[in-house]
């Protein structure tokens, strides 16, 4: 390509990951003006403005939830996101959570560290101390683990590799994860279920309506006396006034995760950590990674991977012509596309639709050059939220 996308990079993102986007086709920086695609983390989107000429979001991480993505939708914009990019540092602290708590190291740890090295009896009283802070052994008990993508997979097989009985539950597993489930992990019918015969319980959903305060006042109190509550997905999946009560009534032995907040941070049962559940390298690698070859894809071919709000469409080029449309999931929009094709005399080489929800997307090769006057009849189109066209070798 002769010409130059612009993206936007909003927060610090992996070097690797910036070097898929070639400075010979891509002008990428901090400072952009009028981008086609702004990469991000954490930035917050809501609220600021995404400028008009953004034609693509891909988010460094997994989570969506600083991005306006219905907004994104009505605009024909995807949001592309890196599931699975960041899951085994996610398991791994999962792992380190649960030994945590199971052996009291943050108490532990504080008595070590309010010692006085310079005392004679320090021993003695390393001695004396330890008996306070015994735990007990993970393997043997019960793990339940709550959504069962990539990272609930994986935290499931490390469980079970620890000598741990693992119960899992989602209504939502896709074929790929149920291929990828360990064939120990017992199937609960509801979140009830499996609170009631699990020792420890850790989630791993996204924040959605049906998720909110998943954990929460009208379930607590089903999970063992004694059980060890892990939360490394969203904050507000957990109820937190109803945490602290379950852990002043003794229901809960520890709450660990992943997002200290105002209503549980003092409380001597809650073990949290500052948002550590992806802030390994190598995970910052392989996010950055995924969501650059994906942007990349897009802006250069039209294929979408891993969108949260379009469809799956990749379709290798056969052409040197190539228009994708976005549009509305409605009737008669493959044939009007069509139709509009045969009028301009042009011969569809090839074409991909798929659909989903209310978003629906089409690739189409053709053999010859298209004039841009059929561009812009199909933007004309009702429904049609965006029209790009993609001839090798030039931007649209």
């Amino acid at each position: 390509m002769s010409a130059n996308f612009r993206v936007l990079v909003m927060n610090q993102i992996s070097a690797l990951g910036l070097e898929r986007l070639p400075p010979s086709i891509y002008q990428v920086g901090k400072e952009v003006a009028d981008p086609d695609a702004i990469l991000l983390r954490s930035a917050d989107l809501h609220g600021a403005g995404v400028p008009q000429s953004v034609l693509a979001i891909g988010r460094a991480g997994a989570g969506t939830n600083n991005i306006p993505v219905a907004d994104m939708s009505q605009r024909g914009v995807p949001v592309f996101n890196a599931p699975g990019a960041n899951a085994n540092a996610v398991k791994e602290l999962v792992v380190a959570a649960m030994l945590i708590a199971a052996r009291n190291l943050p108490g532990a740890l504080d008595f070590v560290r309010g010692l006085d090295p310079a005392d004679v009896a320090l021993e003695k009283k390393v001695e004396g101390g330890k008996k306070t802070y015994a735990g007990f052994e993970i393997a043997g008990h019960t793990l339940g683990v709550i959504g069962l993508g990539k990272i609930g997979c994986l935290v499931a097989d490390a469980a079970i590799a620890l000598g741990m009985k693992v119960v899992g539950y989602d209504p939502e597993i896709t074929v790929d994860a149920a291929w990828n489930l360990p064939s120990q992990v017992v199937r609960a019918a509801s979140v009830s279920d499996l609170l009631k015969s699990s020792d420890f319980v850790t989630l791993h959903v996204p924040l959605v309506d049906a998720t909110r305060h998943l954990i929460g006042v009208r379930n607590i109190e089903l999970m063992r006396p004694g059980s060890v509550l892990l939360n490394f997905s969203r904050e507000g999946v957990v109820d937190d006034e109803a945490v602290v009560s379950a852990l002043d009534a003794q229901q809960l032995r520890a709450y660990v995760c992943d997002f200290p907040n105002p209503e549980s941070l003092r409380h001597p049962g809650v073990i949290a950590l500052p948002h550590l559940g992806a802030s390994t390298q190598e995970a910052e690698d392989n996010c950055a990674l995924m969501v650059a070859d994906q942007l990349r894809d897009y802006l250069e071919n039209g294929n979408i991977r891993n969108s949260v709000n379009f469809p799956e469409a990749t379709m290798p080029r056969g052409t040197n012509y190539r228009i994708a449309i976005a549009n509305a999931n409605m009737p008669n929009m493959l044939g009007q596309i069509s139709t509009t094709m045969a009028d301009a005399n042009l011969n569809i080489h090839d074409m991909l639709n798929k659909s989903r929800g209310d978003t629906a997307y089409t690739i189409v090769d053709v053999d010859s050059e298209v004039p841009w006057t059929v561009i812009d009849t199909l933007r004309q189109i009702e429904g049609v939220l965006s029209v790009r066209y993609l001839p090798t070798g030039r931007r649209n």
